[in-house]
């Protein structure tokens, strides 16, 4: 049979194999670094096409929790998510710490982390940063890319942008170290404080280019962010853009209920 009834309505076999197969994961009987069974060991156990099968694991990989190498099969991944806390990774206190966000992020959640940077410079403003930092479209900012890693794997990439005129007196913005704090901590060092980081997030499947980046499954869900860094005087001194593998953070915001 092809599906089975369950609370009044018909819920397909290959996603029943999926959800067993996710919560034989969760449970641990699958371990991280172990090997989901094969699609014909699939096939055997359940007594389905193997068609259902591939069904099932698009599902299963649509989880997050396992990734797949051509010719290699399925492994349960060994990345337990990092929380990921908005409300508080941009605390000053971090900055005047001399941890940037991600590293003081990483810390609270006992984790290694790196950082890779893999271009420092002059680069055309793209138009949605050109419209978020208040510049023409095309015009010369400062292009920071970085790789981030979390215990040895790829976990996020980002691209600062940052107006031309700001950065162009602050040399410490140009090196790959910054220094103490990040680059936050240089701009407030040289007049911009910061009163606020308003964020946008977007969940959608990784390019074939992003999915190798971050060593993801193809298809696999990731997290587009892109943030503004805004100053006591309303400009946009910086503009972050962010991707990020969804299996590897929790997003937690505090929200007030004041008016």
């Amino acid at each position: 049979m092809g599906t089975a009834v369950g609370g009044g309505r018909a819920v397909p076999r290959y996603v029943q194999i999926a959800d067993e197969i996710v919560q034989q994961i969760r449970a641990g009987v699958l371990k991280p670094g172990d090997t989901v069974p094969s699609e014909s060991e699939l096939v055997e156990r359940y007594g389905v096409s193997g068609g259902t099968i591939r069904k099932a694991m698009v599902e299963v990989r649509a989880s997050g929790l396992v990734e797949t190498r051509h010719g290699k099969g399925s492994t349960v991944k060994a990345r337990p998510p990092v929380r990921h806390r908005s409300s508080d990774r941009f605390r000053r206190s971090h900055r005047k710490g001399g941890k940037a966000a991600y590293l003081a992020e990483s810390e609270q959640a006992g984790a290694t982390a790196k950082v890779s940077v893999l271009f420092i410079g002059p680069a055309h403003a793209p138009e949605e940063i050109a419209e978020r930092l208040g510049v023409d479209p095309g015009a010369q900012v400062l292009a920071r890319r970085r790789l981030y890693f979390r215990n040895g794997t790829p976990v996020e990439t980002a691209t600062s942008y940052l107006p031309w005129d700001v950065v162009k007196d602050i040399p410490e913005l140009f090196s790959e170290n910054p220094g103490p704090g990040g680059i936050y901590a240089r701009l407030e060092d040289d007049g911009h404080v910061f009163a606020e980081f308003v964020e946008t997030l977007q969940a959608r499947p990784a390019s074939k280019a992003e999915a190798s980046e971050l060593a993801l499954s193809p298809g696999a869900p990731v997290v587009h962010l892109v943030r503004n860094a805004v100053t006591e005087e309303g400009r946009v001194v910086e503009v972050c853009d962010t991707l990020m593998a969804a299996d590897q953070f929790v997003f937690s915001y505090r929200i007030p209920a004041a008016d």
